[in-house]
């Protein structure tokens, strides 16, 4: 735990000196002010926040300020505590004993010309500052700096969406590691035809990610399709999936499962076929039907481009989807330090005509996206249409998405054969 706090407060300072700049020149915002209070604390803050820091401390206050002229940001707290090495506060409480008021000394004294707060119509993320706390702001506020108040949400965004380098050099073991557990699971070590049922496998992933030193950010889930008159529309994938279902030879199996290490996230969602008697690999039919999940992954990523909006890129896909005959749905999100991330949406599976807002959003450099979505398929030989679901984490440079430890591109076989040319 020692080992992973020091990776984390390196990455911070890193990530504020070298990210940070950018990021409020970005937004014509000179002053961006984080407020929040113990367990009620803003989604940006915790980000902020030491390794050694599970949460704000009385009223927090960290301030970052840009001087212009091609200073160095400052960055500094307006809080009882210092907040690790980055925001060391500066308020003196036996001068000034009122919090708020060492504030509003500390914004006269600076000038900035926008001053910005995590307030957002649009992004959860970024609208982290309580109502109590907007009011005890305004409320000291001189009106000529009341009038410089603005949303920072293209900061916040901006922040938590914007991966480094060092995190880049890390975030493919953390992939892996998520990779290696899935496989695990979807394996003969974990399931027995005829015995085991998904809920088993699920509770199996929870306690394998305690055991390994991680948390789950959500809960996993498995699901079974197979040969029967069952539909598997999109309610029942996502919200009536039946549970403790019995896992038998020919079905086709799928996880959605994800991790938390390094104050980063993963989120995977793979598909595994349970072998018949006499059987080495899947049918050629599903086999073909996980291409096609594949090639809707392709169309996707290529439309990858920088500038342009979620809904743009959804738009982009969905076409060249309709005129390649595949039956594409679309719902890819950002990830990084949160497994639903900041940043712009690409789809929502109820929402393949685009998202007002979070969909309006632009497609910027170094950020990491889950590149999720579904693609039906019908199945002459089951009389009915599966989905392929597929969720691969990647990482857009600017110019190219690359997957963060490649992708899913066959089916995992259950059992494993140990003879596979016999």
């Amino acid at each position: 735990m020692q080992q992973r706090a020091e990776v984390i407060d390196q990455w911070l300072a890193d990530k504020v000196k070298n990210q940070l700049p950018e990021i409020m020149k970005r937004s014509g915002i000179d002053m961006w002010i984080i407020i929040a209070r113990e367990y009620n604390e803003d989604p940006v803050i915790k980000t902020l926040l030491p390794a050694t820091w599970q949460s704000a401390r009385r009223t927090t206050m960290l301030i970052a300020y840009d001087p212009g002229d091609n200073q160095p940001i400052e960055t500094f707290g307006m809080s009882r505590y210092n907040t690790g090495d980055l925001f060391k506060t500066i308020w003196n409480k036996e001068e000034q004993p009122d919090q708020w008021k060492a504030l509003a000394d500390m914004i006269a004294q600076k000038d900035p010309q926008k001053i910005g707060i995590n307030k957002s119509e649009t992004f959860a993320l970024a609208d982290g500052l309580s109502a109590t706390h907007y009011e005890q702001l305004m409320e000291v506020l001189p009106k000529k700096y009341q009038s410089r108040i603005v949303s920072a949400e293209n900061i916040a965004i901006g922040w938590l969406e914007t991966r480094t380098e060092a995190e880049m050099a890390v975030y493919p073991n953390i992939v892996r590691i998520a990779h290696q557990v899935i496989a695990e699971g979807l394996s003969e070590k974990i399931i027995q035809p005829g015995i085991t049922t998904t809920d088993d496998v699920v509770w199996w992933y929870r306690d394998r990610i305690r055991e390994l030193g991680f948390t789950a950010w959500f809960h996993p889930t498995v699901s079974i399709q197979r040969k029967d008159p069952e539909s598997f529309e999109h309610l029942r994938a996502f919200s009536n999936r039946p549970e403790k279902q019995v896992i038998i030879p020919g079905d086709l199996l799928h996880v959605d499962f994800g991790i938390t290490y390094l104050r980063l996230n993963t989120d995977t969602q793979q598909h595994a076929y349970v072998l018949k008697p006499g059987e080495q690999t899947p049918p050629k039919y599903l086999m073909d039907a996980f291409k096609k999940g594949n090639r809707v992954q392709d169309i996707l990523t290529s439309n990858f481009k920088e500038g342009r909006s979620g809904n743009e890129i959804l738009k982009a896909t969905l076409d060249q989807c309709k005129s390649e005959g595949l039956k594409g749905v679309i719902y890819t999100h950002p990830i990084g330090y949160h497994g639903h991330g900041a940043g712009p949406t690409i789809g929502l599976w109820d929402q393949q005509g685009g998202v007002p807002g979070n969909g309006d959003y632009p497609l910027y450099k170094n950020t990491a996206y889950s590149i999720e979505l579904n693609t039906g398929v019908f199945i002459d030989e089951w009389d009915k249409e599966i989905r392929i679901m597929l969720e691969e984490d990647a990482f857009f440079d600017g110019e190219n998405v690359r997957y963060i430890d490649g992708r899913q591109t066959e089916l995992m076989v259950i059992p494993r054969p140990l003879h596979p040319n016999k």
